[in-house]
Parts: structure tokens; sequence; C-alpha cells
């Protein structure tokens, strides 16, 4: 089997790995593209190839379905254009090539805004944090004074994010020379935020929410059209350096398996959770791999090759989990390649 993962983020490279430790070359072969050529990714592929960086819609889309056909790939996991290929597998049916989709491109979309997102799900599936969204002063002037009545702490993140960027903590007390002098991380003074406001009259939907100051748990996962197959709870040590522990909550295991089959989650995804005051809230659905997908899979469960046996139509045996299990990653110098 030919399995084509395009451009991505870097963290494919531990998907990569993982399913080369679960078949041999023989079984299968990793094709990787990357729009330069010292990827990292491209360490833990078999074949590597460089994309073109200035296609995008569906220019790129007729590129994925011609590189598709030239290089006789079997299976493709999209990274980049994801959801419009998800909107497409009619194209790559006709040439015999699956695709793997995280779910459809109405999900895919909603997925990637949280205000959104928040305000689709019903709380019979999954408990958030409460939040308003913004878009100008006046919306945020009110949406403080309102959250600020019942949450001692607030902090905001704009609808459209990846990997926490933006995210801030509303600091009411001190400016920002004095977080720089302190070294003070995610915290934004109150004020300083509001003058600046006052000079953009509209901005991109931001969110005001509880801050939930508790434990945050990241969950590796894999599903099979709604139906999950396998989570790994990574719990998150509040210090620096202390690494993770492989976690069994099983209130997080009841959220899992509903936003799994609410949104029939599919193949390799993440969600996170955090806790707050009232208990554990979801953060959010991420439809690719995480950062630590690394960390998950020395639980025991080698989640990239479950993935492949749910694709192929292989039965799942359910993989015993190491719970309690500490772990962690460390850097690793290496040479990079250059195409």
């Amino acid at each position: 089997m030919r399995i084509w993962f395009n451009k991505t983020f870097s963290t494919i490279s531990a998907v990569l790995r993982n399913l080369r430790e679960s078949a041999s070359s023989d079984e299968i072969t990793l094709i990787c593209t990357q729009t330069y050529a010292t990827a990292a990714a491209f360490l833990a592929a078999d074949e590597c190839y460089l994309e073109p960086s200035d296609r995008v819609g569906q220019d790129y889309l007729d590129w994925c379905v011609e590189f598709c056909d030239r290089h006789k790939i079997d299976l493709f996991w999209p990274g980049k254009e994801a959801p419009l290929i998800s909107a497409n597998h009619a194209l790559f049916d006709v040439i015999g090539v699956q695709v793997m989709s995280v779910a459809d491109v109405s999900t895919l979309t909603l997925l990637h805004n949280k205000a959104h997102f928040y305000r689709d799900l019903k709380p019979s599936v999954a408990n958030i944090m409460d939040f308003i969204a913004v878009n100008n002063h006046q919306e945020f002037d009110a949406a403080v004074e309102t959250l600020s009545a019942n949450h001692e702490k607030l902090c905001i993140k704009p609808a459209v994010s990846v990997y926490g960027l933006g995210f801030r903590i509303l600091d009411t007390q001190r400016d920002s020379i004095t977080h720089m002098l302190k070294g003070v991380e995610y915290q934004i003074p109150l004020q300083e935020l509001r003058q600046g406001m006052l000079n953009t009259p509209q901005f991109d939907t931001l969110l005001v929410m509880e801050h939930l100051g508790g434990v945050e748990w990241s969950v590796d996962c894999v599903g099979r059209r709604g139906e999950l197959l396998a989570a790994v709870q990574r719990k998150k040590s509040p210090l620096a350096g202390h690494g993770q522990t492989i976690d069994n909550h099983p209130e997080i295991n009841a959220m899992v398996n509903r936003l799994t089959e609410h949104y029939r989650l599919n193949g390799i995804f993440n969600i996170q959770f955090k806790e707050g005051a009232q208990g554990v809230r979801l953060l959010e659905i991420n439809p690719r791999p995480s950062g630590g997908f690394g960390m998950a899979c020395l639980s025991g469960a080698n989640l990239a090759h479950i993935a492949l046996q749910a694709i192929k139509g292989e039965t799942v045996v359910e993989s015993s989990i190491r719970y309690g299990l500490k772990v962690n990653e460390i850097n690793t110098p290496v040479i990079l390649p250059d195409l």
C-alpha cells in the first residue's frame, strides 16, 4: 500500500515512525511532500517530493489528483486543504485512491472556527466553558462585565487559531512593561488591550472566556466513522519539564466517546480538555495528529497502526494501555534532508 501524506504539521513524523514500526516496507510505502527541501518529516518517509507552495483551492486539488495518479497512491492522508479534499472524495475514487478524512467538509469547517463550534455543541455531548464571541470594543466590554460577574479570571483567544496562538489571560492589575520585566507569559493587560481595540473598530472574532485554571488533558484518538477505536489521555503536569501521565479519567472518556459519535470522527484526531472551577471542560477538537502523538503511542497503543487497520477494514484488537505511565519528549539532533 502506497500512502501519501501531503503538506501538514511537523508532528506527522511521529505518525510515519509509528506506521513504520507496525508494518514492513514490503507492506507499506510512506510518501511525504512538503514545500521546502529540509522538512524533518522527510527523514521518516520512504519517498519524498516537493510540492508547489503557490497552489491553493481548486488549483491545489487538481494537483493532488494528478500527484496521486502519477505516483500510484493507494491511500491519501491529507493535511493541507483537508476540508476541500474531504468534499471531493469522488475525484480520487475514480482513480482508485482512498482518502482518509477525519470528518465531512461541514464538520471540518465547523471545527476550524471555535465560536461556531461552541455554539453548535450540545451540553448533552460535552461541557464547555462560559464564553462570549465579540468583534468590537463595545461587545468586548459588555462580555467582560457579564462574565466577570461569575468568574474570577477571564481569558481571550481568536476563534480561528492553532497551537494556542493568541491565547491570553486578562490581567487587571499589571501593565505590559511589568509583564516584560517579570517574564510573564500568556497574559495581557486589560486596559492596554481595550485601548488597542479603540484603534480597531472591527476585528476578527475573539472569544472572551472564563479562565480554566486546572489540569489539562490532551487525548489522542482513532475513530472509524463515529466509532471510537482507541483513545489515550495525556495528563499534563503544570510544572515545566515534569512530563505527562497516561491517564484514564472517566468523564473525559465519556465525552470523547460522545464527541466521536456525534461528529462521526474518523482516522487520527485529538481532543483537548481542561479543568475549571465547575469541572472538566472541552477546549477543542483538532482534526489531525497532535504534537504529543508520539508520547501517546508509548502507552502501548500504536494509534497510527490502529488507524491503518480501520482503513483496511481489518478487525482492531483493543490495546492494553499502561495507565499511570510517565512520558516526555527529548530533543534529538539530526542532519536534515536536502532534496
